[in-house]
């Protein structure tokens, strides 16, 4: 029976559907984090009587018969609308209003791009990510600053101890892509380029479509739980139906078995 089979697919369906909802709703408090929205296609149908055939008499008909073979998994995308911006009061912290990605280097020299602008001094005063990666363009704070400001085009500029003119330090640097849904999820809050992504293209914040830096800010995640508790009813109701579909198709096999019988 075709019913078994499709309703099978569509459970499957519903399940990639909840564990979608699920990591959106653990990663609910988690910064700078996109939300994933899984989509589906129908699979292929078997023909029956193809559309335009000739019936009895002549006539062409109009529909045809086609069954259709269920649903799969198309692809299950990152959706990078923004999120809300919280104050924190930290220095450090800065969250993007607006388009682009900050420019992290690892140890070995992998460039990652995060929204997470959460960042912190190391023993060398560099300024890095939570896990220690450096920001790119590579900004050192002294040991004797007494206030970092970061503007909103990122120019970086801090307060010496026995100065009164503060001290330029650097200037942050966005990272920009074609198609920020092709980035590849590294975990950690970080992306990686793809071919589906396109390359980099780096600019000044708060110019030439970038969006520009707040500080004592960063940006939450843009999961809204009402949403995905929504969702999750709706794909928990689908996965009973077709598990009810699965039951009914049982029930006339049993039927049909017993009539041979």
């Amino acid at each position: 029976m075709r019913s078994l089979f499709t309703a099978a697919s569509g459970m499957e369906a519903q399940q990639l559907r909840i564990d979608a909802i699920a990591n959106n709703l653990a990663n609910v408090t988690t910064t700078g984090f996109k939300k994933w929205r899984p989509e589906f296609e129908d699979l292929f149908y078997e023909m029956l009587t193809a559309p335009g055939a000739s019936a009895t008499g002549g006539e062409a008909l109009p529909t045809g018969a086609q069954i259709g073979h269920g649903v799969r998994p198309a692809s299950v995308s990152r959706i990078f609308s923004p999120g809300d911006r919280q104050n924190t009061g930290g220095e450090l912290d800065v969250a993007i209003d607006g388009n682009g990605f900050f420019q992290l280097q690892k140890a070995g020299g992998e460039t990652l791009y995060t929204r997470d602008g959460s960042f912190h001094r190391d023993r060398d005063g560099n300024v890095v990510s939570s896990h220690g990666h450096l920001l790119v363009p590579q900004i050192q704070i002294p040991n004797d600053a007494i206030q970092v400001t970061i503007l909103r085009d990122g120019s970086v500029s801090a307060t010496l101890a026995g100065q009164t003119s503060p001290a330029n330090l650097g200037q942050i640097q966005l990272a920009s892509f074609s198609n920020p849904a092709g980035l590849r999820a590294l975990g950690e809050n970080a992306y990686a380029p793809t071919e589906a992504s396109g390359d980099p293209q780096t600019g000044t914040p708060d110019s030439d479509g970038y969006g520009g830096i707040v500080q004592s800010f960063l940006e939450t995640s843009n999961v809204n739980v009402a949403e995905e508790l929504v969702n999750m009813i709706l794909a928990q109701r689908a996965f009973e139906v077709n598990s009810r579909v699965i039951q009914a198709g049982d029930e006339m096999l049993q039927t049909a078995t017993s009539v041979t019988a």
